[in-house]
């Protein structure tokens, strides 16, 4: 894992603000339109996602249950984050 102080979602707030500190336990991977892998920190715009994303998970007990949780804590911006908690998919 990256160090604390380069962890994207550190800088963006989700761990503190939205999640508590935590340790990731297995791999997923997220890609919308078949080619545009989602990575932390990284903006993605309206038109690349007009539509659900591919969810796969690697590793661990696929009998198990999962919830994955799309936000994004300073939207529409930093100053007034109202949209945080929207449903995006």
């Amino acid at each position: 894992m990256a160090r604390m102080s380069d962890n994207p979602l550190i800088i963006g707030r989700v761990i503190g603000d939205v999640v508590d500190v935590f340790s990731p336990t297995l791999k997923f991977t997220v890609t919308y339109n078949s080619n545009k892998r989602v990575y932390n920190g990284h903006e993605l715009f309206p038109s690349t996602i007009t539509i659900k994303p591919k969810v796969e998970v690697h590793g661990g007990d696929m009998r198990s249950f999962f919830t994955l949780v799309m936000t994004d804590p300073d939207v529409p911006g930093p100053s007034d984050p109202y949209l945080r908690e929207h449903l995006h998919w």
